[in-house]
């Protein structure tokens, strides 16, 4: 069964202006992902990770090259366009989990769809299955400051889920995390992946790179290495 590609970018570069220097953060980057992938991007710091993460995201847009996702080349669209896409394709889940603290847990999984236009009523039900799928039906009513660091981020996985966007996009997700709590993280992330989810992950951590199903390895703006993980970490999920 031939693989339907979801992210096509071809000639990706990136080109800072510091006062009177020019910063290459990504130098001519190649890259196919298809749906149901589940990719590790890693890199040192200077690698162009993070501005890498910034494009696919449609947080920002390439000085040259072409980004093609799901169809669509988003590699020139205005902000309101790029902030459009963002909203249906993508999901985020990042490091600092960045819920607001005056909303509770359904009310924060619920954003997406306030910029969506769904009634209240409807997008309240949505985000109450998003919360159950991640274990977190006791905890819809208790703002960020009452739940633990692990909590935290599977109500982040819950909002970058709810609307079914065609990306989830983790950036250093375990990154505040202790161990245990990193392991049921990434426990979480392999359920969504074989619901047939598409999964990107940034991060600088070999073990977390290592749930992956690919690795792709970027250095001075450039990929480095793009392999298969012959051997991924399987979670009990």
């Amino acid at each position: 069964m031939e693989k339907e590609t979801l992210i096509r970018i071809k000639g990706i570069k990136k080109i800072y202006k510091v006062g009177n220097q020019e910063v290459r953060a990504l130098n001519g980057v190649d890259l196919v992902i298809n749906k149901n992938e589940y990719v590790a991007i890693m890199g040192p710091s200077g690698s162009g990770k993070s501005t890498l993460m910034n494009l696919l995201g449609c947080l920002d847009t390439p000085t040259e090259g072409t980004y093609i996702l799901n169809n669509t080349d988003v590699s020139q669209m205005r902000d309101d366009q790029l902030a459009e896409v963002r909203n249906k394709e993508i999901g985020f889940v990042f490091q600092s989990f960045n819920l607001l603290p005056r909303y509770d847990a359904l009310n924060n999984v619920a954003l997406p769809l306030i910029y969506a236009g769904m009634p209240k009523h409807e997008r309240e039900n949505e985000a109450r299955k998003a919360l159950i799928n991640v274990d977190l039906e006791d905890r819809m009513d208790h703002k960020p400051n009452e739940l633990s660091g692990g909590q935290k981020q599977r109500v982040a996985v819950a909002r970058a889920m709810v609307n079914n966007p065609s990306i989830i996009l983790a950036d250093e997700p375990t990154g505040n995390l202790d161990t245990k709590t990193s392991l049921d993280i990434m426990s979480l992330f392999e359920q969504v992946y074989k619901k047939g989810n598409t999964i990107i992950v940034v991060t600088h951590e070999e073990d977390i790179a290592r749930y992956a199903r690919r690795v792709v390895r970027l250095r001075d703006g450039l990929v480095e290495s793009d392999e298969p993980n012959k051997n991924p970490v399987l979670t009990d999920s």
